[in-house]
Order: C-alpha cells, then sequence, then structure tokens
C-alpha cells in the first residue's frame, strides 16, 4: 500500500502481511483500537513469516545453537483505529546489524488506505546462555534477502 499521510514510510515491498478485523476485545471503551493491542500481532506476523521461512522460534537452539530475543519495541500511533475496521499489518525486514535486527511494521485501515501507525521491533541473536552473538550466517542470509525485496 502506498501512504496517504506525511509520514516518510519505506518503498520496500512487505515481506509478510496479515490483515484482520478489529474485536471488541482491542478496544478501549470509546469503541477505539487500545494501544497495546499491536503489540501481539506484530509478534505474531514477524513469528509467522520465520516460521514459514524455516526459523521456527521453539526450535532455533535445538537446530542452529541460537535463538532470537526482543530488546525493543517502538509503536507511533498515528491515526484512530476503531471497532470493526479492517486492518492489515505489513512487515518489512529494516536495519540489519552485528548481532541484532530491526522489522518494521505499517498498519493499514483498509477501507480508505489511511496509515494508522508505524512500529518496530529489535531482535538479538544470543547464545544459550542469553549472551548476544553475531547473526549467524544462515539468519543473516535469510534477512538481506527479504530486506532487498
Amino acid at each position: 500500500m502506498q501512504t496517504n499521510s506525511d509520514t516518510s514510510t519505506t518503498t520496500l515491498k512487505p515481506v509478510h502481511e496479515h490483515t484482520q478485523r478489529l474485536s471488541y476485545a482491542d478496544t478501549d471503551p470509546a469503541g477505539i483500537l487500545y494501544y497495546a493491542t499491536w503489540f501481539p500481532r506484530m509478534e505474531a506476523l514477524q513469528t509467522e513469516w520465520l516460521l514459514l521461512n524455516g526459523f521456527r522460534q521453539d526450535t532455533l537452539l535445538e537446530r542452529f545453537g541460537w535463538w532470537t530475543v526482543s530488546r525493543a519495541t517502538h509503536c507511533d500511533y498515528l491515526q484512530a483505529a476503531k471497532l470493526f475496521e479492517e486492518i492489515t499489518i505489513e512487515l518489512r525486514v529494516g536495519e540489519i546489524g552485528n548481532c541484532s535486527v530491526r522489522f518494521d511494521f505499517q498498519m493499514w485501515r483498509r477501507s480508505d488506505q489511511t496509515l494508522v501507525a508505524t512500529a518496530s521491533i529489535w531482535l538479538v541473536t544470543v547464545s544459550p546462555e542469553q549472551k548476544a552473538i553475531r547473526l549467524p550466517e544462515v539468519f543473516r542470509t535469510f534477512l538481506e534477502s527479504g530486506a532487498d525485496q
């Protein structure tokens, strides 16, 4: 989707996306999306994309000897999202560092293609001892292929 807001957004194609209708449980008493609702949805989209591409979170340690942990999150709320609106969440691979990757998200209201929120989650690869390690080459290669889309 293209933005119709003044907020600067990336032009990279999303690597994964999902559309869902907001439910009563997602909103506050006024029927407006509760701010914390975005975080589980972003994490679910990211987890699904990794799973579909062979990086199943619950088997990373067993298969590769490392796993990922969330280091930080950030979300900018740009427009209100309301009960029963359909929202598409798009995932993009952002900055790839030595030990971490940033996943960027855009949340779009389908009815008018308005960008309602942008967000990021930073993941760090860690050893079994929970020490940050360099991104393993297999993971870096995979992430870079997503960043090039």
